[in-house]
């Protein structure tokens, strides 16, 4: 299955140089891969993952290592964000 994983602020330094320029990489992973399993693939700090979509809705941390992909749906994760 496709899906698209995008990573933004800081994060983007976590995917590979193609997915930089449009925080955005197309992934093809095997069916029943969970949001978990991409953030480990891509050393993604779990700290660090404060906001994560799919397509848009927010999925709670203790969903994270049971939610499968699935076809097509965009996984988006942004770090904790200061400022005032």
């Amino acid at each position: 299955m496709r899906i698209t994983f995008k990573l933004f602020a800081m994060l983007q330094d976590y995917l590979p140089a193609e997915g930089r320029q449009n925080n955005a990489l197309p992934l093809d992973l095997q069916d029943g891969t969970t949001i978990l399993q991409v953030i480990e693939r891509f050393g993604v700090p779990l700290k660090s993952c404060h906001l994560v979509l799919i397509d848009g809705n927010f999925v709670p941390p203790s969903e994270r290592n049971t939610r499968a992909l699935k076809e097509g749906e965009t996984l988006a994760i942004w770090p904790p964000i200061a400022g005032g």
